[in-house]
C-alpha cells in the first residue's frame, strides 16, 4: 500500500459503550484479511499516563514493553491482534499539554501565541501519525476516549477534522460507536440518542461515515433505514452491535454486519479474501465448551470493579480455554479477610491468586490468604505485591521472624525482607519512576517455573519499586522457598517458588500483560492444568 489508511472511532450518548472491543474487532477482521493493522488510543484526561491513577477511577493500568503505563484498551487490543504495543498507542491531553508547553519554554515557536488551535491541535496531528509514518502498518485505529460533546474531547475533534481533510477522501474515516436505548415503558428502541449523537459531531465539521450502534434487542430494518436518513449515511453502513456472551463474540458478530467489508469499501482497498479467523473460532469452540471447571479465588483489594484486574481475568479465560476448562473467579476482597473467616471465605477454592497492588490497606488478608495456600495444598500464584506477600509470610510463618515486612508498608519493620531498591530511593515523582517494561529473567534449571515456560530465559513486564531483599535469600531457600528466576544483569529475584508444593509460585512481574487468543500465557495455562490436576487428586483421594 503506497499510503496508509486511518480510522477514527468515536463515541456518543453515553460512556462505556465498547469503543475499544469495537475497534479491537474491527482492527483484527481487517487483520484477518491480511492488512497490517494497529490501534491507538487518545485520552482526554489531563494526568499524563493512568499510572497515577486508582484503579477504581479508571481500572488497571496496562504496561507495554517498552515501559509505558497505558489505558487498559491497549489490552484489548493486544489480546485481540497478538501485536505489541508501545508508548505511541496511547496519548493523553496531560502528554499533549507538556510537550507543547516544553517546546514553548525552548522557544520553537519563535515568540508566538500558544494556543488550542494550531498548536494543540497540530501536535495531536503529529501524534496520530507517529505510527503510520513508520512504515509498519497499513491500517491505523485511533480510538477517541470520552464521548463528543465532552469539552475535553473538543481539540481530538478538531484534530481529526483537520486530519481528515488533509489526508484526502478514501484516506480516512470515521466510525461512531453509539446507543439505541429500548425504551420498557414504550416497548420500542429509540433512535432519537443516535441522531443527536451524530449532530454534535456535524457540529464539529465531522460526518460519520459508518455507525455501529450498540443495543440490547435487534435492530429492524425499518430503524436502520431511519438511523440512516436522519444521520447521513448509508444503509450497509448501520451495523447493529448487539449483547454479546462474550467479548471475543464481537468480530464475529461484527463480520456477519459487514463492518470489515464496508470500511473498506469507504477506505477504496480490495475487498477480495476472507478473513482468515480459523484460530479465533478454534479458541471461540474450546472457550464455551468446556470438559472441566475450577474455582480459583482472586484476593484483591480492588475487587469491586473488574476492571481493575481486567488483564489477570483474560487471561484466565485463555488459559481456560487452551485447558478446556471453565474457570470460575470468585473474587475475594483482601481487606475483609481475618484470622475467625479465613477457612469460610477461602474453603471450596481450587486455586487461590494473590493480585498485585500498592499501600498497607488489605494486605494482611493477603498473607492469611498465602498462608491458607501454602498451608491447604492449595495452588498458588503470586503476582507483583502478590509475590511479596508470600515472602513475607514464609518469612514470618516458617523462618519465625516475626513482624517481617516490605520498607512499602513498615519503614521500621525489623525484618525487611521487600525494601526499596537503592536508586528508588531519591526518587519524589510517583509518575513513570517505577521499574516498568520488559525486563531479562532467567529461570534456575529444573525449576517449575523452568519447566511451565518450557525456556531458560524469558522477559516480561514489570511494575513496582520495591524488591525481593537479596540479604535474606538464603535462609529462605534453607527453609524451603527458593528463588528460581532473577535478573541476569541485576541480579535482582524475579520468580520464587516452594518444590514441596503441589503448585506454588510467585512473581515479580505482571504475566497477565502478555497473555492473548492467540498465545495464552504459559504460566496462567500452567497454573490452571496444576489447580484441575489438584483438584482431580482430591476428588480420587476422597473416592479412595
Amino acid at each position: 500500500m503506497s499510503q496508509t489508511k486511518y480510522i477514527f472511532v468515536t463515541g456518543g450518548v453515553t460512556s462505556s459503550l465498547g469503543k475499544g472491543i469495537i475497534a479491537a474487532s474491527l482492527a483484527k477482521l481487517l487483520q484477518a484479511r491480511e492488512y497490517r493493522t494497529t490501534i491507538q488510543k487518545l485520552d482526554p484526561y489531563i494526568n499524563v499516563d493512568p499510572g497515577t491513577l486508582n484503579p477504581y477511577e479508571h481500572g488497571e493500568c496496562y504496561v507495554t514493553d517498552d515501559g509505558a503505563e497505558t489505558d487498559l484498551d491497549l489490552g484489548h487490543y493486544e489480546r485481540f491482534l497478538n501485536v505489541r504495543t508501545s508508548q505511541a498507542n496511547n496519548v493523553t491531553t496531560g502528554r499533549i499539554y507538556q510537550s507543547v508547553i516544553e517546546k514553548e519554554r525552548r522557544g520553537e515557536f519563535l515568540g508566538k501565541t500558544v494556543q488550542v488551535v494550531p498548536h494543540i491541535t497540530n501536535e495531536i496531528k503529529e501524534r496520530i501519525q507517529i505510527l503510520g509514518k513508520s512504515g509498519d502498518y497499513d491500517i491505523i485505529i485511533t480510538e477517541i476516549g470520552g464521548t463528543v460533546g465532552d469539552i475535553e474531547s473538543l481539540p481530538y475533534i478538531e484534530a481529526v477534522r483537520q486530519l481528515l481533510w488533509e489526508l484526502g477522501e478514501h484516506n480516512g474515516i470515521v466510525v461512531h460507536l453509539t446507543l439505541v436505548p429500548f425504551l420498557s415503558a414504550a416497548g420500542e428502541l429509540k433512535t432519537k440518542p443516535t441522531q443527536h449523537s451524530v449532530k454534535t459531531l456535524m457540529e464539529s465539521g465531522i460526518k460519520a461515515d459508518i455507525l455501529v450502534c450498540r443495543t440490547e434487542h435487534e435492530i429492524s430494518e425499518d430503524i436502520k433505514e431511519k438511523l440512516a436518513l436522519f444521520c447521513n449515511v448509508k444503509k450497509e453502513a448501520v451495523i447493529q452491535s448487539i449483547d454479546a456472551s462474550t467479548i471475543y463474540d464481537v468480530p464475529l458478530m461484527m463480520q456477519d454486519e459487514g463492518l470489515d467489508a464496508v470500511t473498506l469499501e469507504k477506505l477504496a482497498l480490495p475487498n477480495n479474501t476472507e478473513p482468515n479467523l480459523d484460530q479465533w473460532k478454534e479458541f471461540l469452540e474450546r472457550h464455551k465448551n468446556p470438559k472441566n471447571k475450577v474455582t480459583i479465588g482472586l484476593i484483591g483489594k480492588y475487587v469491586e470493579l473488574q476492571d481493575s484486574y481486567k488483564s489477570i481475568l483474560e487471561a484466565f479465560i485463555h488459559a481456560g480455554a487452551a485447558n478446556e476448562v471453565k474457570v470460575e473467579v470468585r473474587s475475594i476482597h483482601s481487606e475483609h479477610l481475618s484470622a475467625k473467616n479465613i477457612d469460610k471465605k477461602l474453603m471450596g477454592l481450587d486455586g487461590i491468586l494473590v493480585a498485585p497492588g500498592f499501600g498497607e490497606r488489605g494486605i494482611e488478608g493477603k498473607v492469611m490468604a498465602v498462608r491458607y495456600a501454602r498451608e491447604n495444598n492449595v495452588p498458588f500464584l503470586g503476582i507483583c505485591l502478590g509475590m511479596q506477600m508470600a515472602v513475607i509470610e514464609f518469612a514470618r510463618n516458617v523462618l519465625g521472624l516475626d513482624n517481617a515486612n516490605s520498607t512499602e508498608m513498615d519503614k521500621g519493620t525489623p525484618y525487611p525482607v521487600i525494601s526499596l531498591m537503592e536508586e528508588q530511593k531519591s526518587i519524589t515523582d510517583m509518575g513513570g519512576t517505577m521499574r516498568l517494561g520488559a525486563w531479562d529473567c532467567h529461570l534456575k534449571a529444573d525449576s517449575l517455573v523452568e519447566k511451565v515456560y518450557g525456556s531458560a530465559d524469558i522477559a516480561e513486564r514489570h511494575r513496582h519499586r520495591y524488591e525481593f531483599n537479596n540479604a535474606y535469600k538464603q535462609q529462605m531457600e534453607e527453609a524451603g522457598l527458593v528463588a528460581s528466576g532473577f535478573n541476569p544483569k541485576t541480579g535482582l529475584v524475579e520468580v520464587v517458588e516452594i518444590p514441596s508444593h503441589p503448585w506454588f509460585i510467585g512473581v515479580q512481574y505482571h504475566p497477565e500483560y502478555k497473555s492473548t487468543v492467540a498465545n495464552p500465557h504459559p504460566l496462567f495455562v500452567g497454573f490452571v492444568k496444576a489447580v484441575l490436576a489438584q483438584k482431580q487428586k482430591q476428588k480420587n483421594a476422597s473416592l479412595a
